[in-house]
């Protein structure tokens, strides 16, 4: 039989230094959403070392669902549900309530309208004061951090018109009209940061 797993092979190098912020960061129990899953190792690896949470991983695409549900029998982790079909940029999620909402490496492989569906869809299903954790590469003050990710930038736009590395400034002022504060910002290795946004307690 076909092994569904997909591996990604930045996983390990970025794996531990990502749980290394979500354990300062995460409800020590609870549900925590993961919004584009993609393979799967990510979540399986959270989800071991942070027991007492429950973690729901979602995505769009049928091969990357496959790959979750075979990583997460092959792990063995009981605290990871079974992948959702979720669309970020739809205004319709089937969740009605998380805790925490974790997003990996998407924004800048995705249309600006998934960048706005993420922040308003967050802002639906999670109370005040609750965390939504992006990771991956940004801008800063329209300008690349690193040659690495210009050249990086430049390959992504070269696949499709609308990808790209965001501007930070742009996605927080994204987040501020959805209702989220301005963001917690940590830098990490391979000129990735952990942009951290807790949503306000405002009607």
């Amino acid at each position: 039989m076909d092994d569904p797993r997909l591996y990604a092979p930045a996983t390990r190098r970025n794996r531990d230094p990502i749980l290394s912020v979500l354990r300062a960061i995460l409800p020590e129990e609870g549900l925590a959403l993961e919004i584009a899953s993609g393979s799967g190792e990510h979540i399986v690896h959270f989800a071991a070392q942070l027991p007492k949470l429950t973690f729901l991983p979602t995505d769009p695409g049928a091969s990357a669902r496959a790959s979750i549900a075979a990583w997460i029998a092959a792990s063995g982790v009981a605290n990871v549900r079974p992948p959702l079909d979720l669309d970020a940029a739809s205004p319709h999620w089937p969740v009605e309530r998380a805790d925490a909402l974790i997003c990996l490496n998407m924004i800048h492989i995705s249309p600006w309208a998934a960048t706005e569906g993420l922040f308003a869809g967050a802002r639906t299903i999670l109370p005040p004061g609750a965390p939504l954790y992006l990771y991956g590469p940004f801008k800063r003050n329209g300008a690349h951090t690193a040659e690495s990710n210009e050249a990086f930038d430049a390959s992504l736009r070269a696949q499709d018109g609308v990808w790209g590395v965001r501007d930070l400034e742009a996605v927080a002022a994204c987040g501020e009209i959805a209702g989220f504060g301005w963001p917690e910002i940590i830098e990490m290795p391979s000129n990735n940061l952990s942009v951290i946004f807790r949503r306000r307690d405002v009607p």
